[in-house]
């Protein structure tokens, strides 16, 4: 229909996407999300940051620990050969570390006995744990002896346990596995323990912080051996059984029960 003359056209014309009004309260989220999302993002180079400083100085830690180990046994070689070059005998240290093995049930034990185990936190067959061997300690497995097989475990027996059965107790008597440096920093960090093979190197060389590493450790829950037990299981390990003191023989039924 044709207007009619003398009337005025209204043009109407529809806003284009630049001119669309936004409501405040969205413009106000919009920034605020801009914002949480420049946070994170920077909070995430901070820590990609941090970590590789971390990995750099765990690697360097490493390195120093192997090079420690290697002196540690080349003196050793050392020494052997200028003993036997004046002819006597070397004697090496005393060892400082034990590892501990219960392979015995709860039938026929007195009190005094359960509650060495239980102060040794070896609650159940096939458990294993650290210990540090001083004059009280070795007293407490005298009483034990019929019930736990032990002896002086090897690096490789150390690393191996504790990276294949190693699981930490945390605050809330929790059993979690280690497959985190973060979890072993967050509870050993104020001792200088954090990595792996900080825990290893201090259980290991039975260091200043031993107590609180091996605390920090579940007892190990071992299988039974590869093949079973002797026949003759209940008797000394010198007698042909396997309770009692095996030395460095430990590190075969490690082996066989890891």
């Amino acid at each position: 229909m044709a207007p009619q003359k003398g009337t005025a056209t209204v043009k109407t014309s529809v806003p284009t996407k630049d001119q669309i009004l936004v409501p405040e309260t969205l413009l106000k989220k919009r920034k605020s999300q801009e914002k949480e999302r420049a946070d994170k993002a920077e909070q995430r180079e901070a820590k990609k940051k941090e970590n590789k400083q971390k990995r750099e100085q765990i690697f360097k830690r490493a390195e120093s620990y192997v090079k420690e180990y290697r002196d540690a046994e080349r003196e050793k070689i050392r020494l052997n050969r200028v003993a036997k070059s004046e002819g006597s005998y070397y004697v090496p240290a005393e060892p400082k570390l034990v590892f501990v093995v219960r392979i015995k049930g709860i039938n026929k034990i007195d009190p005094k006995k359960r509650k060495t185990l239980q102060l040794l936190r070896l609650l159940q067959i096939n458990n294993g744990v650290f210990i540090r061997l001083t004059k009280a300690t070795s007293e407490m497995l005298k009483i034990i002896e019929p019930f736990v097989a032990y002896g002086y475990p090897n690096l490789k027996s150390v690393r191996e346990l504790i990276y294949k059965r190693g699981y930490a107790k945390t605050t809330q008597k929790q059993r979690i596995p280690l497959t985190d440096n973060a979890i072993i920093e967050e509870h050993l960090g104020k001792y200088g323990i954090v990595c792996m093979e900080d825990l290893i190197h201090e259980i290991f060389t039975v260091g200043p912080n031993f107590k609180q590493a091996s605390n920090f450790l579940w007892p190990f829950k071992l299988s039974n051996p590869t093949g079973g037990f002797r026949p003759r299981k209940f008797l000394h390990f010198v007698e042909g059984g396997d309770l009692g003191n095996r030395e460095e023989y430990i590190n075969a039924l490690i082996r066989q029960m890891n």
